[in-house]
């Protein structure tokens, strides 16, 4: 009897056996996040939070020529001092030779901040009468970094250091610095601040173009 039951009984082994190896229950797709993290998505940015390559090239030139106008205009303002710079050293040039006088201001005699204040003056440019007035204009420059249209100021007393005298720079290579000025022994004259004598009562150079 229980020979004759299993041939019966294998094709029904085999449909339990099928069914028991499929039913492991369902498999999940695999996901990168889980149900309380939200997925991240890539946005493109949009034209206007992101600057064009084109925009950006056009900031960048325009920030050259910018810089590039700045220069310029330096150059053009440098060149234009020294213009009036030569002007005003050639107006007091054909001043050469005239006598000292204090307090004058013409051919007849001029002391020395008459003569600068009758050359800048003859260019609209107004300065100060006397010295230590003149003084307090302009920026402090170096010797070494003087050049033509400054000025140097002097004390010629024994006693302090007040500025009395005043020349204006007509030539300038380093510290080889030569200057017109009226002096009370020999009138108007170009001088240098190699020179002894003006070197020790040299006080300070200033720039006023």
């Amino acid at each position: 009897m229980k020979r004759s039951l299993l041939p019966s009984l294998k094709p029904l082994l085999i449909v339990v056996l099928f069914l028991a190896m499929t039913s492991c229950g369902v498999v999940r797709k695999k996901t990168t996040y889980g149900s309380r993290n939200n997925p991240s998505v890539s946005v493109p940015a949009s034209p206007e939070t992101t600057p064009s390559d084109s925009s950006a090239n056009t900031e960048l030139a325009t920030t050259g020529e910018d810089s590039r106008d700045v220069k310029e205009s330096r150059a053009d303002r440098r060149f234009k001092n020294e213009a009036k710079a030569d002007a005003i050293i050639s107006t007091a040039m054909d001043y050469t030779g005239t006598r000292y006088k204090y307090g004058g201001t013409t051919r007849k005699g001029m002391d020395c901040s008459g003569l600068l204040y009758v050359a800048f003056g003859a260019h609209d440019f107004s300065i100060p009468r006397v010295s230590i007035e003149m003084s307090k204009m302009g920026r402090k420059v170096r010797v070494q970094n003087l050049r033509k249209g400054d000025l140097v100021f002097f004390t010629t007393t024994r006693r302090g250091r007040r500025i009395n005298h005043v020349g204006l720079v007509v030539a300038a290579n380093g510290d080889d610095v030569r200057f017109i000025h009226s002096t009370s022994s020999r009138g108007v004259i170009v001088s240098s601040l190699r020179e002894g004598y003006w070197n020790s009562a040299f006080v300070k150079a200033t720039r006023i173009l």
